[in-house]
């Protein structure tokens, strides 16, 4: 455990909580804390604040929605903020845990100005992950600054959400269809996990699961990258069903507004590519030593895939014969959208690395690389992320190892 952060956390319930972010997870993760009655600060940069917490400051952020979960656990309500504003170190100031809530590439930004701001004993929170906490970690390396916090990240976020948008409006609304019954979250290095996976009960956003079955450590932060579904159901789910997405409220299909990958993409074909993604990811993760989420075959043929284990365990199952009305609306709408523009050149680009790296054969992540470019009209392999933009590049396993489990780093 890092020696600045004490052992007891209860210290943890007097001090405001941090949200780095103004999308759908900074808004349900910050009013949902709120709401469970800790003071919390949003913050978002600029120019984008301007719109994504408009009315946030006069009137709080609206949270409500069905929030499906096995247990029935709920919050709802009119959220009211400690702080809401565009400096980051104001909104860190004195916070016990900071938690960064943006898409992958919003992460630097955010990291360039929070680094010289963090305090000791602080503990950072990546939701999701996304290889994050190494790239939060590298910056701290590069800046030489030696700041004695806690930094770890999670597999996913603890909701399925949407922000809420009328005439291209971003409302201070947040609709949450779904929570999470359990989490997957792991600190870099190791030596720091039970300390991070047990600050989670001072976040109300994480009540549903503890409540529930529980926050579950992964093997190394590694694996929350691996353990991240967003890719295997997002990136097959999208470019497979790119015909269906984009002919949606055109020549089939109701409005155009309510498309779901879930509910009108998916059928077995294309759980078949998504089962043999996931093996190569387990192939990667089995050859790097550094674990991932396990799942059966027959988890990924139904209606909702792997996703709906996340809020309703692993006896949830919708046919492919039956609609699935709570994806509803859910998207997207577009190949312009970060299930390719994040998923393809973050996950899926980063697994084709390692494949490469560790001598592990990609042909289904490729593929998906390949199309996701043509179809985007971008090269994701020449702008996706490298193992030297991650700081892990000139690594071995066993340095890679040393590194993830006890914070050893070899410098390059």
């Amino acid at each position: 455990m890092t020696d600045s952060v004490k052992s007891d956390l209860s210290y943890l319930k007097e001090k405001p909580i941090a949200v780095l972010g103004g999308g759908a997870v900074a808004k349900a993760v910050s009013a949902d804390s709120a709401l469970a009655g800790a003071k919390v600060r949003i913050c978002d940069l600029e120019p984008f604040a301007e719109k994504t917490l408009f009315g946030v400051e006069r009137g709080g952020v609206k949270f409500y929605g069905e929030q499906l979960n096995l247990y029935g656990f709920s919050r709802v309500g009119q959220a009211k903020y400690d702080l809401v504003t565009t400096d980051v170190a104001q909104a860190v100031k004195g916070a016990g845990i900071i938690i960064v809530a943006t898409p992958a590439l919003g992460h630097v930004p955010f990291f360039e100005k929070l680094i010289p701001a963090l305090e000791d004993g602080q503990i950072v929170h990546i939701i999701p992950d996304n290889f994050g906490s190494l790239i939060l970690r590298k910056m701290l390396r590069e800046k030489g600054l030696d700041k004695k916090i806690i930094v770890g990240g999670w597999s996913s976020s603890p909701y399925g959400s949407r922000v809420d948008i009328k005439g291209g409006v971003i409302l201070p609304s947040i609709r949450v269809y779904y929570r999470a019954i359990t989490l997957r979250g792991a600190a870099l290095p190791t030596t720091d996990q039970a300390t991070f996976l047990a600050s989670s009960k001072f976040i109300g956003a994480f009540d549903g699961v503890n409540g529930g079955d529980g926050v579950i450590g992964g093997q190394t932060v590694m694996d929350t990258g691996f353990s991240n579904v967003n890719p295997v159901l997002h990136c097959p789910g999208v470019i497979l069903g790119v015909g269906t997405m984009e002919n949606y409220g055109v020549v089939f299909g109701d409005e155009k507004t309510k498309f779901s990958i879930y509910s009108h993409a998916y059928c077995p074909s294309i759980s078949r590519v998504q089962l043999k993604f996931y093996q190569e990811q387990s192939a990667l993760a089995e050859a790097m030593g550094v674990g991932i989420q396990k799942y059966d075959p027959k988890d990924f043929f139904s209606r909702e895939n792997l996703l709906g284990q996340e809020y309703m365990g692993k006896d949830y199952v919708i046919p492919f014969e039956e609609q699935d009305p709570i994806q509803f609306g859910t998207g997207p709408f577009t190949i312009h959208n970060r299930y390719i523009t994040e998923d393809i050149p973050v996950g899926c680009h980063v697994y084709h690395e390692l494949g490469k790296k560790y001598g592990v054969p990609t042909p289904v992540i490729d593929s998906m690389i390949t199309l996701a470019s043509v179809m985007a009209e971008k090269d994701f392999y020449q702008s996706g992320y490298t193992l030297d933009y991650l700081g892990i590049g000139h690594l071995g396993k066993d340095e890679l190892l040393k590194y993830l489990n006890e914070g050893l780093y070899k410098a390059k």
